[in-house]
């Protein structure tokens, strides 16, 4: 009967133990995150602290994410769980944190929702956030291809080389699903190769630049875009060569091939048919010749039949 109680007793001490090297496990584990967290104002229990080492999830990078929102003032539905949830779904905690404390300082209005789907989306949402609050300036023609500026032809057929420069800023609303930079080059292109085709010359360009902007920024290019333009600069206006002229001469020169072409055919046809007549007069001439070889023939046939003794009578002739 003695031993049934030690047996518990020694259970039940071995459970003790288990216990107290787990508590002694999580603390010095766990510990100074806890103290960290709870004297940041940011309270995150031992349990939840196991459940993301469990989950394979990095505690200390969550703690800290929240210790920072809660620092920030961000609000506190941003809670460890929320935090812990976008880790796991692949996303930048600490990058989508100080995503939203610049968007606070900068009075742009992005909530904790917004930012994590534009970082699960791809997008750099701090890098959004910072371009919206201090605008970016891309090259027009960018440079990658090779080009280095646009190329467009007046009315009066004179090229002009253009480069351009853009600034644009984020346009955080249309980020997900927005076209990009890319998008935005391609279409300014477009538009100032568009505006200079359409003045009557290039001498207005050089002269008035600012109206080729002013008609590019009409024309809403920033629509579905995760940008928003917000200027376009004529950098710099090339006089290239004249196109207009060099089309003319290389059409007068197609045009003057024709001709001799043409000339040449006619020539030909009329060598061909010189000769063609000199064909037909040796060929009448032989017939002439044929024919003049039968009279002798014909004569005396007559001779030996005596037609020619009756022909010579009639015409009073002695025989």
């Amino acid at each position: 009967m003695d031993s049934l109680p030690l047996s518990v007793m020694v259970v039940a001490g071995i459970v003790l133990a288990l216990v107290a090297l787990s508590m002694l496990l999580l603390i010095f584990n766990y510990g100074q995150l806890w103290f960290q967290s709870y004297w940041s104002k940011a309270p995150v229990t031992f349990l939840e602290l196991l459940g993301m080492s469990l989950r394979q999830v990095n505690a200390r990078t969550i703690v800290q994410a929240q210790i920072m929102a809660t620092q920030a003032g961000l609000g506190r539905e941003i809670s460890a769980r929320r935090l812990e949830a976008h880790s796991l779904a692949g996303g930048d905690v600490p990058r989508v944190i100080r995503a939203l404390i610049a968007a606070q300082r900068a009075d742009i209005d992005l909530d904790f929702d917004r930012a994590c789907a534009i970082d699960l989306a791809g997008r750099d949402v701090l890098d959004a956030v910072q371009t919206s609050v201090n605008p970016k300036v891309i090259d027009c023609p960018e440079g990658v291809s090779g080009k280095t500026t646009l190329s467009a032809v007046a009315k009066n057929g004179v090229e002009l080389k253009i480069r351009a420069r853009v600034t644009v800023r984020t346009n955080l609303q249309q980020l997900i699903g927005g076209a990009t930079e890319e998008t935005i080059i391609a279409r300014v292109g477009e538009g100032i190769i568009t505006s200079i085709g359409s003045a009557e010359s290039h001498f207005e360009v050089m002269e008035h630049p600012d109206t080729i902007s002013k008609a590019v920024l009409q024309r809403g290019l920033d629509a579905q875009t995760a940008f928003q333009i917000v200027s376009i600069d004529i950098a710099d206006i090339e006089v290239g060569e004249n196109i207009g002229a060099r089309l003319q001469a290389d059409q007068a020169e197609a045009d003057t091939r024709v001709a001799r072409a043409k000339a040449e055919e006619r020539r030909s046809f009329a060598i061909a048919r010189e000769q063609e007549m000199k064909a037909s007069t040796a060929e009448n001439r032989s017939q002439v010749l044929r024919a003049e070889a039968l009279v002798p023939k014909a004569m005396g046939e007559a001779f030996r039949a005596g037609r020619m003794a009756s022909v010579a009578g009639s015409n009073g002739r002695p025989d």
